[in-house]
């Protein structure tokens, strides 16, 4: 490996071994249960401790686009990024008390399959392909493309194709186990993230210190950087005026302040963690209580996460200010480019630590591709391929059938991979022209308005039909298209419902959390109205009593420690 020593290579072939070793037991392991091959594939049938689904939840969700694309806006922004860290805590304390005991309760094992059974077959099968063309072409693609930037620019740029194939070779590998596979080689690849992530953030610390003459005190780093970039240490960004310059109004634009916590925030992360099979499908499988606190845990590990994600960030930009970093943060195009910030900071490790952090960085990478091409694998051939390819008069039950499954997912995860190589090979979609963490945001946007509305009226309204769905689908997507490319053009850029800045290509734009915030507002009305119509009770309607929402003593302890850190973080930063 150009650019590290034998002692980094060492350390990363170590943690390679571990978790492939670890790996191949856990699989071997499982062949031996009882569990049908398609369950235990798929959704590792309650296997999953709750400490095991909560590491999963954050080693599949922590991946190159916070790494890389959330550093970078730490970099641009500063804190105010956490945003979605943090705002997820409270959202996954809202998914384990009121989502997940509708969930289980009616044996749902996929969300398109939760679509079919509340509303029809026609919405399930417009999100099952909604969701495949997401997750292949916004998800795998962005973040197998920003892990190879940030790995190759540490090994050497000639190495970007190569470890591109590479990070996606080890994924397709553990995902090939299955999610059991996954789940607890996750627990690995969360504590190497960890490690990694904060040793990263201590020497990152230390090294500021150091340059401004302070000796190597990590405390004195982080005071070091409040003092030198105080703006970048404020929650809630200010909403740009006449004098306010392009900068602040670019991050605006990413981050609309306070405005952002009654517009999209909320639908990002509810729809992220509560509505995606690729999230959800970790706690699916085992009961209540073990689901609830592993969401929790995951909840508390959230927390930590923009100290490793997003601080190394806000450390690049204090250096870039004063000097330091001048080549490492330039980009392919000539100019500084914000995704080379964690990358830069991790240019300064000592040997066996940058091996250390690499490890750290692909197992965030490997964990969130494993996880996306289960998903895909699942949703592909429960919701699509059982559905309208397998031929009616083929087995459809005993070990064959079961097997059969287990190879189509396969094949789903081999073909998914492939395409997102071919996709990423040349950035054909563009995403270091956007930052990677606001092409995934933004691109995301245009869905899950829709989707969420169809999911929070299915879910608590009885009244909710499928024609209100397919109505609200259709309708969130197109308000979504509307408010970021027409509505400027038709409302002005001024009026009751958003306020439209310059953006730096001199175009007036809307915040795009602004924009997802309308979106699933009108859309909310046109569902509710067309269930007006229908019946007061749809027959298909979910089935609710206060039992479900009970909680343990020990549920409750954990939200409440939970809320307290959180309430204290946003006090300190407000």
């Amino acid at each position: 490996m150009n650019g590290l020593s034998g002692l980094d290579t060492l350390v990363f072939v170590i943690y390679f071994v571990l978790v492939a070793g670890y790996g191949f037991w856990v699989y071997q392991k499982k062949k031996k249960a009882s569990v049908s091959a398609s369950h235990d594939y798929f959704l590792a049938e309650g296997s999953l401790t709750w400490w095991a689904i909560g590491a999963s939840l954050i080693a599949s969700n922590i991946s190159a686009e916070q790494f890389i694309g959330m550093s970078g806006n730490g970099y641009f922004v500063g804190i105010a990024v956490a945003a979605y860290e943090w705002i997820a805590a409270l959202a996954l304390i809202i998914i384990a008390v009121w989502f997940m005991p509708v969930y289980l309760k009616n044996k749902i094992y996929t969300m398109p399959q939760f679509l079919k059974q509340r509303y029809n077959e026609t919405v399930s099968l417009i999100m099952a392909v909604f969701w495949l063309l997401l997750y292949v072409f916004v998800n795998l693609t962005s973040i197998l493309y920003l892990g190879a930037i940030a790995i190759s620019g540490l090994i050497g740029p000639e190495y970007l194709h190569l470890v591109m194939i590479g990070l996606a070779v080890f994924a397709l590998i553990i995902t090939l186990g299955g999610m059991k596979v996954i789940g607890y080689t996750d627990v690995i690849q969360v504590a190497v993230l960890i490690i990694g992530g904060f040793a990263t953030i201590y020497f990152a610390l230390t090294i500021v210190s150091e340059k401004f003459g302070l000796g190597r005190d990590a405390i004195a780093g982080f005071k070091t950087l409040m003092a030198q970039a105080p703006d970048h240490f404020h929650m809630i960004l200010q909403k740009p005026t006449a004098a306010s310059s392009q900068e602040d109004v670019n991050k605006y634009l990413i981050l609309p302040g306070i405005a952002m916590y009654f517009a999209g925030q909320w639908i990002v992360n509810l729809n992220y963690w509560g509505c995606n099979q690729y999230i959800t499908q970790r706690a699916l499988g085992a009961d209540l209580q073990t689901a609830r606190k592993g969401i929790l845990f995951a909840g508390f590990l959230k927390l930590l996460m923009p100290i490793i994600v997003m601080l190394p960030g806000i450390a690049a930009y204090v250096l870039h200010q004063n000097g330091e970093l001048q080549k490492e943060m330039i980009g392919a195009t000539g100019t500084v480019n914000q995704d080379n910030a964690y990358s830069a900071i991790l240019s300064f490790l000592p040997s066996g630590l940058k091996g250390l952090s690499i490890a750290a960085l692909t197992a965030a990478i490997v964990a969130s591709l494993a996880g996306k091409l289960n998903s895909i694998s699942t949703i592909f051939t429960l919701d699509i391929y059982m559905k309208y390819f397998k031929k009616k008069d083929a087995a459809t039950e005993g070990e064959g059938a079961e097997k059969n499954m287990v190879w189509i997912g396969k094949i789903a995860a081999l073909v998914s991979i492939a395409i997102a190589v071919i996709f990423e090979w040349k950035d054909m979609l563009g995403i270091s022209g956007e930052g990677g963490f606001t092409f995934i945001q933004k691109y995301t946007g245009f869905i899950s308005p829709g989707v969420f509305a169809m999911f929070i009226l299915g879910m608590f309204w009885k009244r909710t039909t499928g024609a209100a769905a397919v109505a609200g689908l259709l309708t969130g997507f197109l308000l979504a298209i509307f408010f970021n490319s027409f509505a400027v053009d038709l409302l002005g850029h001024e009026n009751i419902l958003y306020t439209a800045f310059k953006n730096k290509d001199g175009v007036y734009e809307i915040p795009f959390l602004i924009n997802m915030g309308w979106a699933f507002f009108f859309t909310m009305v046109v569902m509710i109205g067309i269930s007006l119509a229908g019946p007061k009770i749809n027959p298909k309607a979910f089935a609710l009593d206060k039992e479900m929402f009970k909680l343990k003593p020990a549920v409750i302890a954990m939200i409440v420690a939970t809320l307290f850190i959180l309430a204290a973080l946003y006090v300190k930063f407000w």
